[in-house]
């Protein structure tokens, strides 16, 4: 095999690809890119067995043929050559001779015949939405999603539905709750869950000026084609949880407060929570405040925020990062959060509109 490429054309494709390579595994094929060149063109495609990635782009072909090159050292090698063309030659035995002015490398290779073949997702349900309004979906939802290996499956997903002209994405990790909700130009219907990880880094593939991407559904697995980029992930199995059981019908408090300023004061009294504990929040409500108190091993911080409380006064514990992470990623300068006293879940909504949920559970108070 015989090609040469534009070097920051390929070193942008092989880190986007980077990331969908096997991760310490027991099959060093997993961890390599495979490359076919053909006349005008290589393909480049990771896949470690859960999500993978394929592009294609052009590139000048003398001989045809196909390698898998480890993904870390290839991106490395590209990263630091400094020429505007790079020439990738192989021969019989898998040796690799990398060439960009004058530089070389003779590295090895891997077998093609070795590398798992990309799975292609059936005739199935597609939808089409827009790439930033999924972007920003995602980035609301996503940090909710459980995150710990000893989660279930279906805790470490995003659940996506497209029903009557409108798209949600769903994440409940047990502890938090995170919906977001928009309207779209289209009337297909549909439900899937996908892993957070896989989720995210398709949306990784979005830019700026990305316009409508195309999500195709099968049976067990799911493809997303992003600006020339085909990612495929496998769908997680079973029913996701039932959260619309945990959102609660009616509130016996309620305050409406500046996103900015309510995020500003929480990050100034969680600074003595360290990562190694978890301490939370004191929030004490009452009509003309709240004051807010955070003790550790580190010391102490109280700042009285200014709000007007509908209801009766009371007393909660929150996990700082958890409040934060929900603040963060609403997209309203004012919102308003609903209580049901210090032992229930505190909801984060809009002033109007349901383009946001938040929920989130109280800690124990000492």
């Amino acid at each position: 095999m015989i090609f040469s490429v534009e070097r920051a054309k390929l070193l942008e494709v092989v880190s986007h690809l980077q990331r969908t390579v096997g991760a310490k595994t027991s099959m060093p094929v997993l961890e390599g890119i495979l490359i076919s060149a053909e006349q005008g063109k290589i393909t480049l495609v990771s896949y470690n067995l859960e999500m993978g990635m394929k592009k294609e782009i052009y590139a000048k072909c003398d001989e045809p043929g196909d390698i898998v090159i480890n993904a870390r050292l290839l991106a490395d090698i590209l990263r630091r050559l400094n020429g505007l063309q790079v020439e990738i030659q192989t021969d019989a035995k898998l040796n690799c001779h990398i060439k960009c002015g004058g530089a070389t490398f003779d590295i090895m290779g891997m077998a093609a015949t070795d590398f798992p073949e990309m799975p292609n997702v059936a005739e199935g349900n597609s939808f089409s939405v827009s790439g930033k309004l999924l972007a920003e979906m995602v980035k609301g939802t996503i940090f909710a999603a459980a995150q710990n290996e000893g989660a279930k499956p279906i805790l470490s997903g995003v659940n996506i539905l497209f029903e009557e002209g409108s798209v949600q994405l769903v994440a409940i990790d047990g502890y938090r709750l995170a919906i977001r909700k928009e309207k779209i130009n289209s009337e297909k219907n549909g439900e899937f869950t996908i892993s957070y990880k896989s989720l995210g880094e398709a949306v990784k593939l979005i830019t700026e000026d990305e316009e409508d991407i195309e999500i195709n559904v099968g049976d067990r697995l799911i493809s997303f084609n992003i600006n020339g980029y085909s990612f495929i992930s496998r769908l997680i199995d079973g029913e996701f949880v039932n959260y619309r059981k945990t959102l609660p019908e009616n509130f016996s408090q309620r305050v409406v407060i500046n996103t900015r300023e309510l995020t500003n004061t929480i990050e100034r009294v969680s600074l003595l929570i360290s990562e190694s504990f978890s301490t939370p929040v004191r929030c004490y409500f009452n009509e003309l405040n709240v004051v807010f108190t955070c003790a550790t091993s580190m010391g102490r911080a109280t700042e009285t925020f200014d709000t007007k409380l509908e209801g009766e006064n009371f007393e909660i514990g929150l996990n700082s990062r958890y409040l934060l992470d929900a603040l963060k990623a609403c997209d309203a300068e004012n919102i308003q959060i609903l209580f049901n006293g210090p032992n229930a879940g505190i909801l984060i909504l809009p002033l109007e509109g349901e383009e946001f949920k938040y929920m989130i559970m109280p800690m124990r108070l000492k």
